[in-house]
């Protein structure tokens, strides 16, 4: 056999090896994460808050409790996490909300919450709609439309050349 005919069958074998893994852990950390969800499913209460702020804030410096910081996976610590500040029942906490829910919970008006612990997992509007914000443009539609506005508001010259 060619060297060059092993090397590929060794890279193909470590290759499947790889992936062989990858379902097996994946498995479990999916496993793991109904599990949770379940969890949390079953602790969820709906109260009312007042969103005081929210940033995206790394863990270490988001406010919440120490025991929280620690339960944290070691990859998540330096991370953004979306970080609400609401007065809830009259306490003000520090909460974690979902990423899909962050951009729809507005700042300084009262929401009714679906809260699991320190995880808000959805926000409903008391009074009135809640406003999703516009989409962020795409950096490349951002310059074509600013060369199609610059094109248009520019003064259009015929091709004749004027004669003195």
């Amino acid at each position: 056999m060619s060297p060059l005919l092993i090397t590929l069958l060794i890279i193909l074998a470590v290759l499947v090896v790889i992936l062989i893994v990858l379902y097996f852990v994946g498995k479990k950390l999916q496993k793991r994460q109904e599990e949770s969800q379940a969890q949390m499913e079953a602790a969820k209460q709906t109260v009312q808050i007042f969103v005081i702020d929210k940033k995206l804030l790394p863990v270490k410096q988001s406010g919440l409790p120490q025991v929280v910081i620690d339960q944290t996976p070691k990859l998540m610590r330096r991370s953004k996490m979306p970080i609400v500040k609401a007065r809830v029942q009259g306490r003000i906490m520090t909460l974690v909300a979902d990423q899909k829910i962050y951009p729809v919970i507005p700042v300084g008006k009262e929401v009714k919450a679906v809260i699991s612990g320190i995880y808000i997992m959805d926000v409903k509007a008391i009074r009135g709609t809640l406003d999703t914000p516009p989409k962020k443009e795409k950096w490349y539609k951002r310059i074509g439309r600013k060369n199609k506005d610059a094109a248009a508001s520019a003064p259009k010259t015929s091709g004749k050349k004027k004669n003195k």
